[in-house]
């Protein structure tokens, strides 16, 4: 329990591999702070991302509620979605005002939601338009290196599957001075389709990923899509290990780290090449670690009948912490029950962790 960071570790740049080797996918109702949190606790080095945030969300709304987050995040990424370029550089702004790592622009969710917005996926078919929100975030930033404008996309729309419309995507954006960009292997199909089918019926092509790298060496390039485990997540990043001679820059995982998260715990030494810590980690004392988090956040918003933060929903984000072990569904089961919310904390993981045959009693 000692080894827990108390904040995470600076990524050594020395060793050559690129900040965005290993990244936990933006997820909407799910990467919020708590999450986060869980996640830093996991890996040290894994970049983690918000998520999707609007700019009238920003520009209109609470930014405090939208942008505050644990200091232990970092680092950590503000995704962004919109299409006008003042409220994006306004965003991009406040994003470094607040210590964000990075600003990341969306131009892969397909929901209807932000069709109607004009943004997300539908932003690939105007490449000039995203370059002009890319330039004003920079300018917004003063090119502060510390805070990179990133861009996450599809390599299509729709039925469009030319590789040249991706590479032509790309090679526009990255002249407005973009330098990472994070790519959803898949198409994404504007209509027909939910954002739930969008993640597994359009085909993965990993090879137009790779030869995104290919035709553009210098930039960064960060693989996102059908990700699963890490042996996958490896092989994208050694040459010659999936289809040819090019490694790619990083990788991003979306529901394989939030469904299974224990995964993270290799990225630091298997991803990264980083040191073990000094002390095998454990989920016990993960768990332990997410109890003494939520228990101080309740504590800070006036407890956990009454409060702003009740435990359900900070505790939703761990309930894979034991996926594929033995008692696994027992332990969802108590921390899922909602007859127990209104006790500690502390209290529900002791419950948790009782063998069956004692739980009556001690209930």
């Amino acid at each position: 329990m000692s080894d827990l960071p108390t904040s995470p570790q600076p990524f050594e740049a020395s060793t050559g591999l690129s900040p965005w080797r290993a990244c936990v996918a933006p997820m909407l109702d799910w990467t919020d702070p708590h999450c986060r949190y869980f996640h830093r606790l996991l890996s040290r080095h894994a970049r983690l991302y918000t998520e999707m945030l609007t700019t009238g969300a920003l520009v209109h709304g609470q930014m405090h509620r939208f942008l505050d987050y644990n200091a232990e995040e970092h680092p950590v990424a503000l995704q962004l979605g919109g299409s006008e370029p003042a409220d994006l550089a306004h965003c991009a702004r406040l994003a470094q005002q607040w210590g964000y790592d990075e600003v990341n622009l969306n131009c892969g969710c397909p929901s209807e939601r932000v069709q109607r917005g004009a943004f997300g996926a539908c932003l690939m078919s105007e490449a000039s338009l995203v370059a002009d929100c890319v330039k004003a975030m920079i300018d917004a930033v003063g090119g502060d290196p510390k805070v990179p404008i990133t861009v996450k996309h599809r390599i299509g729309i729709d039925k469009i599957e030319s590789y040249d419309f991706v590479r032509d995507f790309v090679g526009t954006v990255a002249n407005a001075g973009c330098e990472v960009f994070i790519v959803h292997a898949r198409n994404a199909w504007l209509k027909g389709l939910s954002p739930k089918e969008n993640r597994e019926i359009p085909p993965l092509r990993y090879g137009f990923v790779h030869q995104l790298k290919r035709d553009f060496p210098h930039l960064t390039i960060v693989i996102n899509g059908g990700l699963a485990d890490n042996a996958a997540c490896l092989a994208q990043l050694q040459p010659g290990a999936v289809l040819d001679d090019v490694a790619l820059d990083g990788v991003m995982v979306g529901r394989a780290a939030y469904h299974t998260p224990w995964m993270l715990s290799e990225w630091d030494e298997l991803l990264f090449g980083q040191p073990g810590r000094s002390e095998p980690l454990t989920r016990e004392a993960v768990e332990a670690a997410m109890v003494a988090y939520v228990e101080h956040q309740m504590a800070r918003t006036h407890g956990w009948e009454h409060g702003e933060v009740r435990w359900p929903q900070v505790i939703r984000h761990i309930l894979g912490l034991y996926h594929g072990l033995k008692g696994a569904r027992r332990w969802r089961q108590v921390w899922s029950d909602h007859t127990l919310k209104h006790r500690q904390p502390s209290e529900v993981m002791r419950l948790a962790h009782q063998r069956p045959q004692d739980g009556a009693q001690a209930a």
